[in-house]
């Protein structure tokens, strides 16, 4: 596997070339398109500090592409910690989701990546403490669910949402939206404050999507 940059016309695109084909699914699930030349993602090429974005991406995507292809165990709880100690003394307002946050109640749950929902002041700066370990430039998703995303390697794979759409509570009620924020409850976890999606919401999201391991899991401890 090795990486390649290449601008056209307006963009500019991160290739992974050369790949083993027992790995197209993860990228593929990481959202990178097929192309001529491997699997890309593209970016407007005036992006700031796309240079040293790009060093980085050479850096860490064979090990995050390990790490979403199961190959190699995800190091979550070690980039939680170490993301908590790059933001300590930072105005940052995040909340932990997804797998991770029911990990760090104690449910057995092996989580594949570190999913933080935050405003959008805090998304932009995120891109400038993190910058020494993103893969991809913080950029504007209109039209999305959120108005920002950002996803950095620090261990393993980091990756957050800012200022979440008020509509995507419609027409199921989410485990990242508003209610949930607003439901939002509190877990004490290595010395650490950190505020996660309350577990009925997580639980009916996973039998929304029909993750039935995980919620035996949340039921499990829900007893």
């Amino acid at each position: 596997m090795k990486t390649i940059r290449k601008t056209e016309g307006e963009k500019t695109s991160f290739i992974i070339n050369d790949l083993d084909p027992k790995y197209h699914r993860a990228v593929i699930d990481l959202y990178f398109g097929h192309m001529e030349e491997g699997f890309a993602k593209s970016f407007p090429k005036d992006t700031p500090n796309l240079d040293r974005i790009y060093q980085n991406f050479g850096r860490y995507a064979e090990e995050m592409i390990l790490q979403a292809a199961k190959f190699k165990p995800v190091q979550w709880d070690k980039s939680l910690l170490a993301f908590m100690k790059i933001i300590r003394d930072e105005k940052i307002n995040w909340w932990l989701v997804g797998s991770a946050a029911l990990a760090v109640r104690g449910i057995d749950i092996a989580p594949r990546d570190i999913d933080l929902v935050v405003d959008g002041a805090s998304a932009v700066r995120l891109g400038d403490l993190l910058l020494d370990y993103l893969v991809e430039p913080v950029l504007s998703s209109e039209g999305w669910i959120a108005r920002w995303f950002g996803r950095a390697f620090l261990h393993a794979r980091l990756e957050w949402v800012g200022d979440v759409n008020d509509d995507v509570d419609k027409p199921n009620v989410t485990d990242f939206g508003p209610e949930a924020i607003e439901r939002s409850e509190v877990i004490k976890w290595h010395g650490n404050v950190i505020l996660v999606p309350p577990l009925d919401l997580q639980l009916q999201v996973s039998e929304r999507r029909g993750l039935l391991d995980r919620v035996e899991k949340i039921r499990h401890f829900l007893k």
